[in-house]
């Protein structure tokens, strides 16, 4: 062989290589470039009940449907948890504000002082709720997920409700909390209206919770939901043209009130036998759903599925205007809903998923997800900030204290054998359940109600056996009363928790 033949094949060898390791490297990624794609899939008001998918399981760890899960219809939310695993123990702070901060700090709202939903326009602690809770919400200084992530080099972007502080202050910009890309988040916690036709609450004389930001669908027939989703994938293709990895919380108005139909999911509901709130509220979850489906399509149309990793989860219990009777309802066969103290106040929806499952892929090796498993230990809120950290490898600042845990493990079918299954709720405010603070310990719960006039009292359930909160156990076990409420104390304290007060009196917890 001459001289320059072999040259020529040396060559043909060498860009042959070369590209299949270029190849490798794109499908694979590499820890210094191609780093996953995030996606919080954030839902307003999202009960565990509230999807056709079943996330309670039965004696055996098996998905266990009940009556409202034939009630909804939600295919995609359906497709991803057959391909992921989804958690039947996740725990949310009982109303928005406290989870949603939650999620960008790591930390239980005991210690991030957002106890209660921020109202837009002033301190709404309650007559009895702390001065001093964390009413403006989160600032530029507050160390935040999106914050660690933009040093990262991903694009941040923000899609939908924000609601981490009042009208005017720097958490009500999610931009001021390192976010790059910002579209219709403000200090509102619900929208004025899900209606283009109404310009999403911005009328005349009528801007009260009005959505900002979307102007160029103002007068169409286009319901909010859709708009954010269209937007939200604008931003998600925005990422790719710049060669970033992404990080996109897609965070829903829906589904909170106002519960307005969304039109394209009307006839699906026309035969329910069900108030017209409740068809109305029908439909805003398969709007969610099909939103989710979208954002999956688009991203797979991308050729981003290998390397994207979703979330999907709600922000506190369900709110379906269903009728309730003993406090049993719109969660069932949880007890209570938003803003109460039983399992049905805090009991969220959450999953984790692929978008494209692929085991070659070298972060979906490292961040292996059990297809089609229903984790049974518990999750948690605060839990989303230490995972993402992992998967980024981002190294949490040590003056940042997390209570959250790594979920890798359990996402993988495992049990986390060093975390601490327990749940604090501590809520200092006025809702639907006043002035308490719950603590889950493994199969045990226990609530304590704050002695605002007369004595204090309890409640206490064994989640093993009446997961379904039917019978208080508080007078009946007396020991184990003292035992958890020792616990629910210590929490409050390692937190520093601020308590509701009476005539300037801190009403601090009494153990029996």
């Amino acid at each position: 062989m001459k001289w320059y033949s072999k040259i020529k094949f040396f060559t043909i060898g060498v860009l042959l290589i070369l590209g299949f390791f270029s190849f490798t490297s794109l499908r694979l990624g590499t820890k210094n470039n191609l780093k996953p794609n995030i996606i919080v899939f954030l839902v307003d008001d999202m009960g565990l009940m509230d999807s056709s998918v079943p996330f309670l399981a039965d004696d055996n760890g098996l998905p266990k449907a009940y009556p409202l899960n034939d009630f909804y219809s939600t295919p995609n939310i359906k497709v991803l948890a057959e391909e992921g695993v989804r958690f039947s123990n996740f725990y949310a702070h009982s109303v928005c504000s406290p989870s949603r901060t939650s999620i960008l700090t790591g930390q239980n709202s005991a210690r991030h002082g957002v106890t209660n939903w921020i109202r837009p326009e002033f301190n709404n602690k309650g007559t009895y709720g702390p001065e001093n809770w964390n009413w403006t919400g989160l600032t530029k200084e507050s160390t935040t997920l999106p914050k660690m992530l933009k040093e990262k080099g991903y694009k941040t972007i923000h899609v939908g409700k924000a609601h981490y502080g009042p009208i005017g202050s720097e958490g009500s910009n999610p931009l001021n909390l390192g976010f790059d890309v910002n579209i219709g988040g403000s200090a509102i916690g619900q929208p004025g209206s899900y209606y283009g036709t109404d310009n999403f609450g911005n009328l005349k004389g009528k801007k009260k919770r009005a959505v900002k930001g979307l102007e160029e669908y103002h007068g169409q027939e286009m319901f909010l939901t859709e708009a954010l989703t269209i937007e939200a994938k604008k931003s998600i293709s925005q990422a790719k043209i710049e060669r970033k990895p992404f990080f996109l919380q897609m965070s829903h108005y829906a589904v909170h009130s106002p519960f307005q139909s969304d039109k394209r999911f009307q006839e699906n509901y026309k035969n329910k036998d069900v108030s017209k709130k409740a068809k109305a509220f029908a439909t805003l979850i398969e709007g969610v759903d099909k939103s989710l489906g979208d954002i999956v399509s688009h991203i797979r149309s991308l050729g981003l599925g290998e390397n994207t990793i979703l979330f999907f989860v709600g922000d506190n219990g369900s709110d379906a205007p269903l009728k309730t009777e003993n406090n049993y309802g719109s969660s069932f066969p949880l007890k209570g809903k938003k803003g109460t103290h039983w399992e049905g106040g805090m009991r969220v929806p959450f999953l984790a998923c692929w978008i494209s499952p692929d085991k070659s892929n070298m972060y979906q090796k490292d961040i292996s997800i059990k297809k089609g498993f229903v984790q049974e230990q518990m999750g948690t809120i605060m839990d989303l900030f230490p995972t993402i950290c992992d998967i980024v490898s981002i190294d949490i600042p040590k003056r940042h204290i997390i209570d959250g845990f790594n979920l890798k493990k359990q996402l993988s079918g495992k049990r986390h054998a060093k975390r601490e299954e327990v749940f604090l709720n501590h809520y200092p405010h006025k809702h639907r359940s006043s002035y308490f603070t719950s603590l889950v310990k493994e199969n045990w719960k226990v609530i304590y109600h704050y002695q605002i006039e007369g004595q204090p009292s309890y409640e206490l359930y064994n989640l093993k056996v009446d997961p379904f909160e039917s019978k208080n156990l508080a007078e009946e076990k007396p020991k184990r009363l003292m035992k958890m409420m020792k616990i629910l104390k210590r929490e409050l304290q390692n937190k520093n928790a601020l308590y509701p007060m009476n005539n300037n009196r801190k009403l601090e917890v009494v153990i029996p």
